[in-house]
């Protein structure tokens, strides 16, 4: 591999999902991030698709359907935090499409930085070759979990999780009998042209890294229009990938061209500048809105390149800052709750002089090191040390956090030139081409009349806005469902969840934060989605209701607390772990064992469930926000971040609020 491609494949795995962190979608987001739990597993038994662009078989691990009519194989990374971004896509997507519609394979592509990530993968090969698909992802989902805990000895364990037998998995293992399965992953994706992680072919169409939710959809509802007509046109559907495969490498632009192809995308999306700091006049005929992370790696390389821009470019260019601190960059939000302190106190240029001085010190954000740089600037020390202590600006930089959110602007750095998208630390030609398009553009507005102040509210007017929040209809919860808070809330929020999925577990953390900031004014209810492939998941579910039935509310919260702390480890759901829960809840034990034999509230939990499956919620967790006594309301898939949680609750006590007066 030359340095170019080893450069591109780094940064790839950057752009494919910082937001992990922030939840894909603040945590990958994705975030953030960030992987959720898979709905259900389709083997389809033995299958053989070599003759596609990229060709897959049943030796594959595979999500959906064989004939489904559009296949998407993910390269990937197991260590690669970036890779986790676009695992929460991923389930979203499948939720959208279901296991007819769209396929998912996996193959490894391990990079060589990533010193655990071949391990990973070779354990994950051996889950797969030992149990199969619904193994292997459930070991892929814990795995994406604890990215920072690939070792070994926890391989052991997550395959134990998974159904493998603990020995045979370790002697297995040790051996290395299934390493050659990544390495003729790794071949695969050379001869596909893949030079970073994640790289995701829909039908042959690459899209690489964490590309926003709508890139993916884009191609795979083309795709399913091409495969009805190929279907249509007499092509059987075992056939279909291949044939579209083949089709779609033959128009694919050369390797060479191919990452500019990606680039261009000139979508012009509606991107208020609001009061952040800016640097430029507003009369400039190019507007940068950058989100950025003070502790970001990638954003400090990125510096250099934006200082060019404004020496080539003067006045003509205007750089505007949002901030977006990244879960894992525990002191960004510090670093800039001092850089907004310094613009109150100094104005533009007071943030900006404290922007350069953060970059130069990058690697020493500590309090200390902050109020060392505000005694530097000239700055109010104590109220700096007020401002870090009370998160003055939260509020600003959460506002510039959710618009990033809605912008679909994950990860960092993320900029919109214009409302034209770039994506990551690009090198300076990147954002020329750009400009150098964009000052045309503007040039010709202004010949035409336009006002030079009004140049980019014109330029931007009609561009793409973000789609409105996701919405479902829900039915009302039983009047004896598990509950907290206040029941005269005027905000209620329906948890669908399963004691044994990892990023339920996560999202209590959350939900923990809204019982936190909401107190009395939200209504947290609990509804059942154990997933089937989760086979503890009902004994446990089985469990919390017993504790419920037993003494009430209270006792069904100290099951749930008492369940999520033990997943995950070893043991977990046993029945003997049960039975040591309940006894010392003070369960009355005979009953409890009866309720668990007898799976004396298997029928409630089981209509739960199909109150999700009627609402079209397939995966866990999934959160139902509305206003009390309405069905619909505002759905949140996956374990996301606390702001966009909040988010939806204030929109839901505004829209509350509205509709009394």
């Amino acid at each position: 591999m030359n340095k170019g491609t080893a450069i591109v494949g780094f940064l790839l795995c950057f752009m494919a999902g910082m937001a992990l962190m922030w939840g894909i979608d603040r945590g990958a987001g994705g975030h953030t991030a960030s992987a959720e739990a898979t709905q259900e597993f389709v083997a389809g038994g033995t299958w053989d698709h070599s003759d596609a662009s990229v060709p897959v078989s049943s030796k594959d691990p595979t999500w959906g359907s064989p004939n489904a009519p559009v296949t998407l194989v993910l390269f990937s990374d197991f260590e690669c935090p970036f890779c986790s971004k676009v695992e929460a896509t991923l389930t979203q997507l499948r939720e959208a499409y279901g296991p007819q519609k769209l396929r998912i394979i996996w193959k490894s592509n391990p990079l060589p930085f990533h010193k655990n990530a071949r391990p990973a993968s070779v354990a994950a090969e051996t889950v797969f070759r030992m149990k199969g698909p619904e193994a292997f992802w459930k070991f892929h989902e814990v795995a994406f979990q604890n990215q920072r805990a690939l070792t070994p000895e926890n391989f052991e364990q997550w395959a134990a999780q998974a159904g493998v037998d603990k020995a045979k998995f370790k002697a297995a293992y040790d051996k290395q009998e299934f390493a050659a399965k990544v390495d003729a992953d790794l071949a695969a994706g050379k001869a596909a042209g893949v030079s970073g992680t994640p790289a995701s072919f829909i039908n042959g169409i690459l899209l690489s890294g964490a590309q926003p939710i709508d890139k993916f959809k884009q191609v795979i509802d083309e795709q399913l229009k091409a495969a009805d007509a190929a279907i249509k046109a007499g092509t059987k559907p075992e056939k279909v990938y291949a044939k579209l495969s083949q089709e779609n490498k033959a128009k694919a632009p050369p390797p060479a061209n191919r990452d500019q192809a990606q680039q261009e995308d000139k979508t012009v999306w509606k991107v208020p500048v609001g009061t952040s700091p800016a640097k430029g006049p507003e009369t400039a005929l190019v507007t940068i809105v950058e989100w950025s992370d003070f502790q970001c790696p990638f954003c400090s390389r990125v510096v250099p390149t934006l200082d060019e821009v404004s020496k080539t470019y003067g006045d003509k260019v205007r750089i505007v800052w949002k901030d977006n601190p990244l879960p894992m960059h525990p002191r960004a939000e510090p670093a800039a709750e001092l850089a907004r302190e310094a613009r109150a106190q100094k104005g533009e240029a007071g943030f900006w002089a404290a922007y350069d001085l953060l970059w130069k010190n990058q690697q020493k954000l500590t309090d200390d090191d902050l109020l060392g740089y505000a005694k530097e600037l000239g700055l109010n020390v104590d109220k700096v040390k007020t401002a870090i202590l009370d998160k003055k600006y939260g509020a600003e930089i959460t506002a510039d956090q959710d618009l990033a959110d809605e912008l679909q602007a994950s990860g960092t750095p993320h900029f919109f030139i214009n409302g034209r998208r770039l994506v990551g630390a690009q090198p300076i030609e990147k954002f020329k081409a750009v400009i150098d398009e964009e000052i045309k553009k503007a040039q010709d507005l202004l010949s035409k009349g336009v006002a030079a102040k009004d140049l980019y509210n014109e330029i931007i007017k009609d561009g793409k806005t973000p789609p409105p929040p996701e919405k479902k209809t829900v039915d009302a919860a039983p009047a004896d469902s598990a509950w907290k808070g206040s029941d005269k809330a005027k905000v209620v929020m329906q948890i669908f969840s399963d004691f044994e999925c990892p990023f339920c577990k996560r999202a209590e953390d959350t939900v923990a934060q809204v019982e936190k900031a909401y107190g009395d004014k939200v209504k947290i209810v609990w509804r059942h989605k154990p997933l089937p492939f989760h086979k503890s998941a009902m004994p446990a579910a089985l469990a919390a209701e017993e504790a419920k039935k037993q003494k009430g509310n209270e006792g069904f919260w100290k099951m749930h607390t008492a369940l999520f702390k033990g997943a995950g480890t070893p043991d977990a759901f046993a029945r003997t772990t049960l039975e040591k829960y309940a006894e010392e809840q003070g369960l009355d034990l005979g009953k409890f064992k009866s309720a668990l034999d007898s799976e004396a509230h298997k029928k409630f939990i089981e209509s739960e469930s199909a109150v999700a499956d009627k609402a079209g919620i397939s995966g866990t967790p999934g959160f139902h926000i509305a206003a009390a006594g309405k069905t619909e309301g505002y759905f949140i898939s996956g374990a996301q971040p606390f702001p966009k949680f909040k988010k939806l609750i204030d929109l839901v006590i505004k829209e509350s609020g509205a509709a009394k007066k």
